[in-house]
């Protein structure tokens, strides 16, 4: 089973994506690609196709419901990296399940994270496995005398 963002696509078409003018790469090496933006005020810009409707984000690619990626998913901007999906991290979101709704997709479930629901022993870490050969902490730095 796939990420489900990988068959979504609804919030990078609902929402507009503004940002610090500084996350461009035109002041950030490695930052949003300059190109694919608009000014939005004195101190913010925003992804190009997300300022007005409808909204369709310029870097995505994608049919929705169907496949869904970011052409510049490294390089995204801080405001899509901060957007979680519903009980990805456990918890509902409602930005994502309105996108989803307004788009006709059913709203996301624990039950879609199978990785995480099945690796979840109640440790308070969902992420392993339940075994004990979990690796161990990195040494501490020594302590000056």
């Amino acid at each position: 089973m796939e990420h489900p963002c990988l068959t979504c696509g609804a919030c990078c078409a609902q929402y507009r994506v503004a940002f610090h003018w500084m996350e461009s790469d035109e002041f950030t090496e490695g930052g949003v690609p300059q190109a694919l933006t608009q000014p939005l005020d004195p101190h913010r810009l925003c992804m190009r196709g997300t300022h007005s409707a409808p909204v369709r984000c310029v870097a995505l690619d994608c049919e929705i419901g169907k496949y869904s990626r970011c052409t510049i998913h490294p390089n995204r901007p801080s405001v899509c990296r901060e957007v979680d999906a519903s009980w990805e991290h456990g918890k509902y979101s409602a930005q994502c399940a309105k996108a989803r709704a307004l788009h006709g997709l059913p709203e996301l479930t624990p039950a879609d994270w199978p990785w995480f629901t099945a690796s979840n022993d109640g440790d308070g870490n969902p992420d392993d496995n339940g075994s004990d050969n979990n690796p161990s902490s990195p040494p501490s730095p020594p302590i000056a005398a």
